[in-house]
């Protein structure tokens, strides 16, 4: 089977109600996919009315739905007809074979009304028919393509907006703008995206006990240079850290081969000397958890090319965001991470417990800007498999 790019638009809705991460973790585990991008958007109303009207013209085996579909995106995607403030969009690209199939049979039809739960739209979609045959209440949860002709068709439209519309939408018409909120970014680590499970959306599900709004999202693949500089401050951290351990634990071994004591100053000496270079040693096994690859094998020119693993950024929006975050986060340490915490549920040890998040708002700035959360990715993928 051919590989392919299919697609899926969480609505206004299912965000506000704290469903992206549901949803999220449905489209892969349920399809084997992988996720390719990943990008909030505030779409215009020029964006919303051209989507509308090609889902009325692309309908024409089931008429009905195509104009049901498009009253549902003029009124639901579309500003605020009193402020003007725009609504969150979220477009996931999902890339493996046959994917329009796979992310059209988990998401379900656009009239499930079941109760089982085998879908997206059974779970999280409602379609309410009144006695009459008229429709009482109607919100599909997400919106993806039947075909790929349709998804190619999508995809070049909402990539023609993406850096207009796209990004991060911090003045969307649900998130708050009042004076004391904060942003904070949210990593999702390597480990998480090996295989296609479920829990990059189960993290973010975590996370939504905080109240908070996701307002900004990136797939990426960390560059060497990137990690360099998103891990740096904890470079003279760890070499400090393992003067101490360094120097114990030669002493020690010499003691033993030795059949010796080794004075207290010799020890403090060794680790002098040594124990720097056992921290940036710890920092390179860092950078290359998170890229794939040892800086010190990387030639400087190379440190801007994108990395082998896979990360998923986060930017959270509200009141407290740091702490709130940081304290579903969990230790760093998973062993000591509290009970339903993130790193207790998914983390293995202190390098690979699940997610990284901000530890201040004056953090949450550098980081955001180091992984650039806003930078446009889904329109290279989009001209890869259906052109411009």
């Amino acid at each position: 089977m051919a590989r392919e790019l299919g697609f899926a638009l969480i609505n206004p809705y299912t965000i506000s109600k704290s469903r992206t991460g549901g949803v999220l973790g449905r489209l892969i585990s349920r399809t084997g996919l992988s996720l390719a991008a990943a990008r909030m958007f505030g779409p215009s109303q020029e964006l919303v009315t051209r989507y509308a009207d090609s889902l009325e013209t692309s309908s024409k085996n089931e008429p009905e739905i195509g104009r049901m579909l498009a009253q549902y995106v003029r009124k639901n995607y579309a500003p605020d007809p009193k402020t003007g403030q725009k609504r969150r969009v979220v477009m996931l690209l999902l890339e493996g074979e046959n994917a329009i199939q796979k992310i059209r049979e988990a998401t379900g039809h656009v009239k499930s009304c079941w109760l089982d739960g085998e879908t997206i739209r059974d779970t999280y979609g409602d379609y309410v028919v009144e006695e009459g045959g008229g429709i009482r209440y109607f919100e599909p949860a997400v919106l993806v393509a039947p075909t790929v002709e349709r998804a190619a068709e999508v995809t070049r439209l909402w990539a023609d907006y993406s850096e207009a519309d796209g990004g991060i939408v911090d003045t969307a018409v649900d998130v708050s703008t009042a004076e004391g909120v904060q942003s904070t970014l949210v990593m999702i680590k390597p480990e998480n995206f090996r295989m296609a499970t479920a829990r990059p959306g189960h993290i973010i599900d975590l996370l939504s006990r905080s109240g908070l709004r996701i307002i900004g999202m990136r797939k990426f693949s960390m560059t060497v240079a990137q990690a360099e500089e998103f891990y740096g401050p904890v470079l003279p951290v760890l070499q400090q850290k393992f003067k101490s351990i360094t120097g114990a634990k030669a002493g020690e071994a010499l003691e033993k081969a030795l059949v010796m004591p080794i004075p207290e100053e010799l020890k403090s000496l060794i680790g002098e000397h040594l124990g720097p270079e056992v921290g940036r040693r710890q920092f390179d096994a860092i950078v290359q958890f998170m890229t794939g690859f040892k800086p010190s094998e990387v030639a400087e020119a190379d440190k801007t090319k994108a990395g082998s693993e896979s990360c998923l950024a986060l930017v959270y929006k509200g009141m407290s965001a740091v702490e709130k975050i940081r304290y579903l986060l969990g230790s760093t340490d998973p062993a000591k991470a509290e009970p339903g915490s993130v790193r207790r549920e998914y983390g293995s040890d202190i390098m690979v417990n699940a997610a990284h998040a901000s530890d201040s708002p004056e953090n949450a700035v550098r980081e955001i800007r180091i992984v650039n959360v806003a930078e446009d990715t889904m329109k290279e993928w989009v001209q890869k498999y259906y052109g411009t």
